[in-house]
């Protein structure tokens, strides 16, 4: 049998205890919002301020400076594409390439022009990208003093959007369409995702001309800065993420309070 007298007895206990678990809870967060998320962003700044600078351009009248970087290509199918490729940069500003025709065994022999340069649009996309995501971080310095989860949560997803933006330029090849890729002064790429790679079969005019596709070899090669700066990337995205998930535990055990 139940006892009013004792359960009564019981509530003040009860309450004290819980406005003892919530203060040290409001005193938590006000430590987290004041403290360890402005770590959280010196770190996220650092890391990215390392990336920015595998992306470092030279200024106007400098790209000569930059160095060059040769670099071998590879390819799965039986050695049919060999050649090397020089990296300046964003630019691909030389290629010796040889092409060994499979029915004929001819091997076909292919070069930049000097006066031309393939622009990686991809990279200069990354690097804006990288830059944004500073700016965002930098506008939220010591000083400033977050009020709310939510407030933080908003800051990450930004910084977030712009990693994976700049990450899945990285990753993902712009495309051109065959009259493009003949008719290109190979000056830029068209950002707009798929492949630069075209199935056999596929057919264009150009000229008054029909073209057709009939063999498509991919070749590939390892560009040793930017695995680096994809690694940053990952590091930062899970900084960003583990950041929301302290932010989460406050919200599931402190209801009464928005964050």
């Amino acid at each position: 049998m139940l006892n009013p007298q004792r359960s009564l007895s019981e509530l003040p206990k009860m309450s004290s205890a819980s406005q003892v678990e919530r203060a040290v809870l409001a005193e938590e967060f006000s430590w987290l919002l004041k403290e360890e998320v402005h770590s959280v962003l010196k770190q996220l700044q650092d890391v990215l301020k390392e990336a920015s600078r595998r992306f470092s351009m030279p200024t106007s009248g400098l790209e000569s400076q930059l160095k060059q970087e040769n670099f071998i290509l590879g390819s799965s199918a039986m050695d049919q594409v060999k050649g090397v490729l020089t990296l300046q940069g964003e630019a691909l500003t030389q290629a010796d390439i040889n092409l060994k025709v499979a029915k004929s065994s001819q091997v076909l022999h292919f070069q930049f022009r000097e006066d031309k340069q393939w622009k990686l649009q991809q990279i200069q996309d990354a690097r804006n990208h990288v830059n944004q995501a500073l700016q965002l971080l930098n506008s939220r310095d010591e000083s400033y003093h977050f009020k709310t989860g939510a407030e933080v949560n908003k800051l990450m997803d930004a910084v977030m959007l712009q990693l994976t933006r700049a990450r899945n330029r990285l990753t993902t090849p712009a495309s051109m369409t065959l009259p493009e890729l003949a008719t290109s002064c190979l000056m830029n790429f068209k950002p707009t995702g798929s492949s630069v790679l075209h199935n056999p079969g596929s057919m264009f005019e150009l000229s008054n001309n029909r073209f057709e596709v009939s063999h498509v070899h991919k070749v590939e090669c390892v560009v040793p800065w930017l695995s680096d700066t994809l690694v940053f990337f990952t590091i930062s995205l899970q900084l960003c993420q583990q950041l929301k998930d302290k932010i989460s535990v406050f919200s599931s055990f402190w209801k009464y309070r928005p964050f």
